[in-house]
Order: structure tokens, then C-alpha cells, then sequence
């Protein structure tokens, strides 16, 4: 790409000489109006020109390689899993978001037996007092519970159509640590509402992780706040379930899709 001016054609003289609607010449005049400025139709050309030759170095996919066109028409749907997943963490993104103007991360409330917490008292206030509390918390944990389902059968898919093989086997170990982030992402806001499922799920994630050899005792206190249950656990698994899983999900996920996108999709070996 060089940095000198490409040509000097009068862009305005040939929109006018098209027959466009008003939605089409508008487009194309800002499209006009960004590339004098930023030269994106010359970025997108480079882009274009790598994805090109990065495709040409990778090896033939198994249908091309042995003729088979759509001899595996059956496999085609569950290759939108995937994309399904993907579709599924936005909305639980979108809609989780939402909820995090209304849910109050505190135990307060629980020190009379029988009391309910802060936690609690927010999601049952979500769920009956805001606008459509009801709809958007459903919306968020169905779509979560969807996602943690297309991201497993996603899986197995790959698994049994062989797409873990090589070239294509740093995507399967990717796909492996955010199938472990999924189930992260659900078992920490399965804590959040902090109810009697919640606590007893969270005891049983101190157990766990104090059956861990060596390092058990430091992942209980680093993930749970201690050996007990309290404000902190509540805390530290509202900080993971919204600002550090988001960012680390989204960003392998953006990786993942980008590997796949030069790798192309592989069919079924």
C-alpha cells in the first residue's frame, strides 16, 4: 500500500451519473468522504490481500480434497453451534448488563435467621418491581443456560468431525479453556442471587477447591474470600462474573473466531 495519491477521479460527478436510491448514494457519499480522509477502501484491500494469501498456505479442506460436496449434508446444521453459542453470550452480555443496574452484590440482612440478603431482596425487587425484570432475567439465564449447551455439543462436534486435528489444534486447546470459562461464568452467577441454592452451590466450590493439592487452601481464599462463607465470597464472585471474565472470554472468543476465519471451517473427517 503506498502512501502517494491514487488516482484523481471525481467521485461526485459519478455518483450523479448513477441511477441510486437516496439510502445507496448517501452510503457511498460517506463511504467517499471517510476514505479521503482515513483510506479505509485501501486497509480493507490490504486486509482483503492477507486473507488471501494466508488461505492459500493452509491445506485443502477434507471435502475439496476428496470431492465430496455435500455427501455430509447432515453435519451442516451443527456447524452453526458455534455462532449459536456466540449469539447467546451477547444476549446474556446485553442483558446481564442491564441487570447491574439493579442488583446490589451484599450480604446485609442475612445476620437474623430466616432474614433475607441485600443479593436476594434486589433480584426479587428486579423480578417484581422494575419494567420487565421478569422478562430480562429470564432472558439472561435462559440464554446463558443455552450457551453453556451449544458450547458443549460445539465440542463434540469438532471432536467427532475430527476438526481438532492439525492445522487446527491451538483452536481445539482455545475451545477447551473457554468451555472451562463457560462453566465459570454460570457457577459464578449461580452465586449471585445468594439464596439457599446459591450458598450451598458456593459451599460446595470451597470444598472443591480445598480438595486441590498443593494449592487448595490459596484458590479457596483467593476465589472464595476464606474457608467460610460471607460478604467476600459474594464479592469476589461478583467481580469475577462481571469484570474479569467478561474481558477474558470476549477476547479469546475474538481470537477463536479470527483463527477460524484464516483457517476457513473444516467438514467432517
Amino acid at each position: 500500500m503506498s502512501l502517494k495519491k491514487q488516482d484523481d477521479m471525481d467521485h461526485n460527478a459519478w455518483l450523479k451519473s448513477q441511477d441510486l436510491t437516496a439510502i445507496e448514494t448517501a452510503f457511498l457519499t460517506t463511504l467517499i468522504w471517510l476514505d479521503k480522509r482515513l483510506r479505509i477502501v485501501d486497509y480493507l484491500e490490504l486486509l482483503e490481500t492477507m486473507y488471501y494469501r494466508a488461505n492459500l498456505q493452509m491445506p485443502k479442506s477434507h471435502t475439496e480434497q476428496y470431492d465430496l460436496d455435500n455427501k455430509f449434508w447432515y453435519w451442516y446444521p451443527l456447524y452453526s453451534l458455534g455462532s449459536l453459542s456466540i449469539i447467546a453470550y451477547l444476549l446474556a452480555a446485553v442483558s446481564g448488563a442491564l441487570l447491574g443496574f439493579y442488583y446490589a452484590p451484599s450480604t446485609a440482612g442475612a445476620a437474623a435467621q430466616g432474614d433475607p440478603t441485600a443479593a436476594y431482596d434486589s433480584m426479587v425487587m428486579i423480578m417484581t418491581d422494575v419494567q420487565f425484570g421478569f422478562m430480562l432475567r429470564s432472558i439472561h439465564r435462559w440464554s446463558a443456560q443455552f450457551m453453556v449447551a451449544a458450547v458443549f455439543l460445539h465440542m463434540l462436534r469438532v471432536y467427532f468431525t475430527g476438526a481438532y486435528k492439525e492445522p487446527r489444534e491451538v483452536n481445539w486447546i482455545l475451545g477447551v479453556v473457554l468451555i472451562a470459562l463457560t462453566l465459570l461464568f454460570g457457577f459464578s452467577g449461580y452465586v449471585l442471587p445468594w439464596k439457599q441454592l446459591s450458598f450451598w452451590a458456593a459451599q460446595i466450590g470451597v470444598e472443591l477447591a480445598l480438595a486441590t493439592p498443593i494449592i487448595g487452601e490459596w484458590a479457596a481464599q483467593l476465589l472464595f474470600g476464606g474457608f467460610t462463607l460471607g460478604q467476600a465470597t459474594l464479592v469476589r464472585m461478583y467481580i469475577l462474573h462481571v469484570f474479569v471474565l467478561p474481558f477474558v472470554v470476549t477476547a479469546l472468543i475474538a481470537i477463536h473466531v479470527g483463527i477460524v476465519w484464516v483457517q476457513g471451517i473444516a467438514e467432517p473427517h
